[in-house]
């Protein structure tokens, strides 16, 4: 008996209740009016058309997340991503009886009424209305469509979320609005379609391709009548009816969506009875998502991809615009891995260090003439676990990488190369002590540096005493020459060629200005030089680093991506001595232990100061890679450890990152084509040379002592004597030693140096 007010008369919601009732027998909502505004639907609350104000554009075919797909540059798979893994397919590749079961069990008047079941409308109402409340739902496939393409739109924003699943009539009303204009445009096998594409069947599973594969590991076209029941179950309680939590419930469930197939006259009663009596047998596919599951340690490149996506203007205006476009998914993602380098430079990492070892290691391929990425990876894979770790140590901190580490002596064929841009000769002597002041004054940018503090630098080893010129100072990566040629040629030139090559911090400030920047003092990213390296194999062009090939929609449109960004920042006359240098390190110099033995290779060792840090950056013709070992927490010295199973007193930059560099050069090129440097002959200058002072020295006309004068530079008044003790040199004195570069004053410089 309907409860009625104390007056006798029916309540404000048995009111409500009648007024919907005549309303929809009126055909006011079969005629796509919206029902007038009554205070006790709540159709003037939050939560109406009116007040709802997140409509999806096209209710007909809206935008579903699905899968994204990303590629290496032969068409391999290297990872599926998505926010909802789904797949559509169209209805014919959906089982038969897939279809019969949703129906007959969520709306089985659905081919014979409108947007909207009368009958059923009708009845809720009248149960609400005795309920005080909302207990009766009763809406069609179509109306659960509208209200889960709501949802979709709502993304992961659990308002929004909330917003567009709250069970009010004001809500009720809104469905059925939207379901006439669905029902009009699209009919019902359309309808259908979408449903089953939109709709969650648990499990992470999105519409019932991704439903089929994870429960049976097949696609919805060869469901059987028995899995199309369970699947078609679990839409009313993912949760409840969740066969691989509780496979009793969901075979009851299961049953009761057969008897309801044979009760519509979908199945026969023998077909249905034979089918209850088959056990549900899964075969479940575990979600494989995101770039942990990517193929060849490759999870780190994965990451980086995402990354360029999210940042990179030409995939949208917005970071919140392209947020949503790669949630969408769908895409398929072609990037310019190249399978045979990734490979090689994971079994490279994998051989020399072990991803339990104290310290880690970080390696990318760059490919010359293109900035293409053809390899990233390193020692800690991509994952959650102890030993694991989701930070890209290849890259810049923008980029999902970390605060970067000091390259140490790889920086200083950029300091080379500046010097070579001003006119100074590849033949250029210094007089490189084993110790000495960092020189002051020197030009900066922003001033000049001066050395208030007194600091000092020297070399790795004490027999490293000059005069040196640049080949073998090169070569033995000597400090106190590089510092040397910096104070000459002023920090600005170097900080300047440092910028064209696109070598900055991986924390993003600037780079320092003082003149232990010679030294690799600023920190930096695996990527960053090996983009920079290069550029000297390409002969002075630099190309910005390039991740992604194409992009193709959920569409199967082409969608525009970055173009290859090339420029030349140097001379080829300048890249190619950089070459010639930097070969002698691989002959003869710290690097031999990197040298490749099929083809020509050129590269440069660096080891920090305090060996926090060791490198090895190098290059072919059509490959160069930046290896890098270390402590990601700069805060193990690599004295007295073991790396990948061997033991170091010292760690070189030439006794671990090098061999890791070999390795994986040597797999990444088996079998490609052997190209040649464009080789130019650096003559050892005559005795002479050598062993005079650099061409701004106030008097070099006289052969120095055995070490020369270690007089302050930029102090005509220190050096006086020839050799340290004195009284040795020939007209050493006036400046003589090997000081004398122009001055200046500044801001302070950072100490430190680089090692081998």
């Amino acid at each position: 008996m309907p409860k009625t007010r104390s007056g006798g008369g029916l309540s404000g919601t048995q009111q409500a209740a009648k007024f919907l009732g005549v309303s929809v027998l009126a055909g006011a909502v079969l005629a796509g009016i919206a029902l007038p505004a009554f205070g006790a639907l709540g159709l003037a609350a939050k939560g109406t058309v009116e007040g709802f104000d997140e409509i999806p554009a096209n209710l007909k075919t809206p935008p579903l997340s699905q899968r994204t797909t990303i590629l290496d540059s032969q068409g391999g798979k290297i990872a599926t991503v998505y926010s909802r893994d789904r797949t559509v397919v169209p209805l014919t590749d959906i089982s038969p009886y897939m279809q019969k079961a949703i129906v007959a069990i969520e709306d089985s008047r659905f081919y014979e009424h409108g947007a909207i079941d009368l009958k059923g409308v009708l009845r809720a109402v009248n149960r609400n209305a005795q309920s005080g409340g909302v207990a009766q739902g009763a809406s069609t496939l179509t109306q659960q469509y509208v209200k889960n393409v709501f949802v979709e739109e709502a993304g992961d924003d659990p308002d929004k979320v909330a917003q567009a699943t709250q069970q009010t009539l004001g809500r009720k009303i809104q469905e059925l609005k939207y379901a006439i204009q669905v029902e009009e445009e699209l009919g019902k096998k359309k309808i259908l379609e979408n449903y089953l594409n939109i709709t969650f069947f648990g499990q992470q599973a999105y519409g019932i391709e991704a439903a089929a594969q994870r429960y049976f590991s097949k696609p919805a076209k060869d469901l059987t009548l028995p899995e199309s029941a369970m699947l078609a179950g679990i839409v009313q309680s993912p949760s409840r009816y969740d066969p691989v939590n509780d496979e009793e419930e969901a075979t009851k469930r299961r049953n009761t969506v057969l008897q309801r197939m044979a009760a519509v006259g979908a199945v026969s009663q023998k077909e249905a009875d034979k089918a209850k009596a088959e056990p549900i047998a899964l075969k479940v596919s575990r979600p494989k998502n995101g770039c942990i599951t990517a193929v060849s340690g490759a999870g780190f490149f994965c990451d980086y991809v995402r990354n360029v996506f999210l940042t990179d203007p030409a995939f949208g205006k917005t970071r919140e615009e392209r947020g949503k476009v790669w949630n969408q998914g769908g895409l398929t993602i072609r990037t310019t891995l190249d399978p045979q380098a990734q490979s090689a430079a994971q079994d490279s990492i994998k051989k020399h260090v072990y991803k339990s070892d104290a310290v880690a290691t970080a390696l990318t391929i760059v490919q010359p003439g293109t900035g293409k990425i053809l390899a990233m990876g390193q020692s800690r894979p991509y994952g959650f676990d102890k030993h694991e770790t989701q930070i890209n140590l290849s890259v810049d901190q923008k980029m999902g990488g970390g605060a970067g580490y000091q390259p140490g002596s790889t920086f200083k064929p950029i300091v080379a190369a500046a010097a070579l841009e001003r006119g100074i000769s590849p033949t250029q002597a210094y007089s490189s002590p084993y110790q000495m002041d960092y020189p002051s004054p020197i030009s900066t940018c922003a001033g000049n540096y001066v050395n208030t503090n007194g600091e000092k630098l020297e070399n790795e080893d004490e027999s490293e005493v000059g005069p040196y010129a640049m080949k073998e100072a090169m070569a033995k990566s000597v400090n106190t020459y590089f510092v040397q040629m910096i104070a000459q040629t002023g920090t600005c030139a170097v900080t300047e060629l440092a910028g064209k090559l696109g070598v900055n911090r991986a924390d993003g400030s600037k780079l320092g200005t003082g003149p232990a920047i010679a030294l690799g003092t600023e920190e930096m990213s695996p990527l960053t030089m090996a983009q920079a390296y290069a550029t000297f194999a390409s002969r002075g062009t630099r190309c910005e680093p390039i991740a992604i090939e194409s992009i193709t929609g959920p569409d199967k449109k082409s969608i525009p991506v970055p173009k290859k960004s090339c420029a030349r920042v140097m001379s080829e006359n300048t890249a190619d001595t950089i070459t010639a240098l930097l070969k002698g390190v691989v002959e003869d110099g710290t690097g031999q232990q990197a040298g490749l033995s099929d083809r020509p290779s050129a590269g440069k060792t660096g080891t920090t100061d305090g060996r926090y840090a060791a490198w090895f950056t190098g290059y072919t013709p059509n490959m160069a890679t930046a290896v890098w070992v270390g402590d990601p927490a700069h805060a193990k010295r690599m004295i007295d450890i073991s790396i990948g199973g061997q033991y170091h007193d010292k760690v070189y930059g030439g006794d671990t990152p090098g061999p890791i560099w070999r390795d994986a050069m040597s797999g990444a090129l088996a079998g490609r084509t052997v190209e040649q440097f464009n080789d130019i002959v650096i003559p050892d200058p005559p005795k002479k040379d050598r062993d005079k002072p650099s061409d701004n020295q106030s008097d070099d006309s006289g052969d120095q002592g055995a070490q020369g004068g270690q007089g302050d530079p930029g102090d005509a008044s220190a050096g006086n004597d020839g050799n340290e003790n004195g009284n040795n040199g020939n007209n050493g004195n006036n400046g003589g030693g090997f000081g004398g570069f122009p001055g200046g004053s500044s801001s302070q410089g950072n100490n430190g140096r680089g090692g081998r």
